[in-house]
């Protein structure tokens, strides 16, 4: 082979590498056509993944500081050494277990599952070499676009309504390694539509340019959403406001999910002096991150 015809080649594996071909005529009942699941990349080394993470648009994010620590040296050193705690414990679970997708969610709205799922993608993007992706999955009270300073289209609800695909909805921003997908426009009947199975085609498609995905779901016990969406993960964090969401509650909420799944209960807002019996009563639940 010239070398010519070895750099036309290796063009051509590029260009094949980044748009990701289709690759069956497989139909839906609307009758468009739907390519076999694939991933985007099958090498994981950091510059070929670089290359095909370039072709995301980048956006001027202004994150608000009330909701996304900085990590610059501003803010409370707990805030700061709480996410990254919690990092390294997920990070020795999935040296141990395959553990990349994990889903966030809370038994009510209002328990902070947003306020972790954003730090706690930020925390783990603070390593070196990790690319994080964090989607905002919760179709009915989105609120991750509105905390980085972004817009909430297009995002996940386009792609699961099959009117874009993932390099067309994923967001790069001003923080290194971390990318995003809104949720995209408001669509009624989002329960239906979050159990049509995409997700589990993002997922499998985008994963091997990620070392996580964290996927802010709905709460758990008004709606099933949450549920639906956590099929299609790896595990599940739950979130739980201390003093204020009923243990009956979370034990509903927790019991919505596989066991297996459960990978940790974050409590959030808590004060010392409160911190043993919170302890005790969330031991119940499995509150303790699996070994």
């Amino acid at each position: 082979m010239s070398r010519m015809q070895d750099s036309r080649k290796r063009a051509e594996d590029e260009i094949d590498l980044v748009q990701a071909v289709d690759a069956g005529p497989e139909r839906m009942n609307g009758g468009s056509a739907l390519r076999q699941v694939q991933p985007v990349l099958a090498a994981t080394d950091s510059m070929t993944r670089d290359n095909v993470l370039a072709g995301c648009p980048r956006k001027t994010w202004m994150p608000d500081p009330a909701a996304m620590l900085s990590f610059g040296g501003s803010e409370p050193a707990h805030g700061t050494e709480v996410f990254r705690a919690l990092r390294s414990r997920l990070c020795q679970l999935q040296g141990k277990s395959p553990l990349k997708s994990i889903l966030i969610t809370s038994a009510l709205p209002r328990e902070g599952r947003s306020f972790v799922a954003l730090n706690l993608a930020q925390a783990m993007a603070l390593q070196p070499e990790s690319r994080v992706l964090l989607i905002d999955a919760d179709l009915r009270a989105p609120r991750l676009h509105s905390a980085l300073g972004t817009s909430p289209s297009p995002g996940f609800s386009e792609y699961l309504l099959q009117e874009a695909e993932e390099f067309g909805i994923m967001q790069k921003g001003s923080v290194e390694n971390l990318f995003f997908i809104p949720s995209g426009r408001s669509v009624t009947g989002p329960t239906e539509l979050v159990a049509n199975g995409r997700l589990k085609s993002l997922i499998d498609r985008v994963e091997p340019l990620f070392d996580w995905i964290i996927v802010d779901s709905p709460p758990a016990v008004p709606v099933s959403d949450a549920c639906l969406l956590a099929n299609y993960c790896d595990g599940v964090l739950m979130v739980v406001r201390s003093s204020s969401t009923p243990f009956d509650v979370v034990r509903k909420a927790r019991e919505r999910f596989r066991e297996e799944s459960l990978v940790g209960v974050v409590l959030n807002e808590i004060g010392v002096s409160t911190i043993s019996e919170s302890r005790s009563s969330l031991s119940n639940l499995g509150s303790e991150v699996r070994s």
